[in-house]
């Protein structure tokens, strides 16, 4: 019931446009107007709900697309027992959450796995370059206009555990660096210093294959 016509049954408050000798269809349209109010009341945060992705559909999610949520943790924990960690704790923090666009339910997914990998490893830089190198801009300019920019899993998770989630972070996942270097705590240079040491490393790793002869990764 609504405030006001919970004032206007407990002091007889008359509703407007009505003889105050016609009480009972007053009391029935009062209520009649009551009901109509609550009705849209309802409606609005249902219509405002149907927006954000619900408790079904991030389980929906996580059930059409299993293989590529683990197949993300893994590549991050590098280890299965942390990977399956970081995806059930990961459904758990998404259906937890109600202000989540609907259309943005599978990016939030996985960013939400990419946070409890960042959590779960503590990834932090061990080295870091004052300048970088053209060599490294080079390659980068090479591997960009290569035809066949693939690389074996097993050579992403060869890499350090830092340069490993900016390689995954910035080019699989196409997160900006600005975002890399608020995930990571660090700072933009050191993503793109990270970037150009895990470009370089897995150009050079010996695991990088043809397409059709091992499953790769695609940048």
């Amino acid at each position: 019931m609504t405030n006001a016509a919970q004032f206007a049954l407990t002091h007889g408050t008359k509703v407007p446009g009505f003889g105050s000798g016609c009480a009972n269809k007053s009391r029935a349209l009062l209520f009649g107007e009551q009901e109509m109010t609550e009705r849209a009341q309802i409606q609005v945060p249902k219509k405002e709900a149907d927006v954000y992705a619900s408790r079904e559909d991030f389980h929906a999610i996580f059930n059409e697309d299993l293989k590529e949520l683990y197949q993300l943790s893994f590549l991050l924990a590098r280890d299965p027992a942390k990977a399956e960690r970081c995806l059930v704790v990961g459904l758990d923090d998404c259906v937890r959450e109600n202000r989540v666009f609907r259309e943005w339910a599978r990016s939030w997914a996985k960013r939400v796995i990419v946070r409890n990998a960042i959590r779960e490893l503590k990834p932090r830089l061990i080295h870091s370059n004052s300048r970088l190198s053209e060599v490294i801009f080079s390659d980068i300019h090479q591997l960009s206009s290569a035809p066949d920019r693939h690389f074996a899993s097993e050579a992403v998770l060869s890499l350090e555990d830092f340069e490993r989630f900016v390689f995954i972070m910035s080019v699989l996942e196409h997160y900006s660096d600005h975002d890399c270097a608020l995930l990571l705590d660090c700072s933009v240079r050191e993503i793109l210093e990270s970037r150009a040491r895990a470009l370089r490393e897995l150009m050079e790793s010996s695991h990088r294959v043809p397409l059709q002869n091992q499953p790769l990764m695609e940048e």
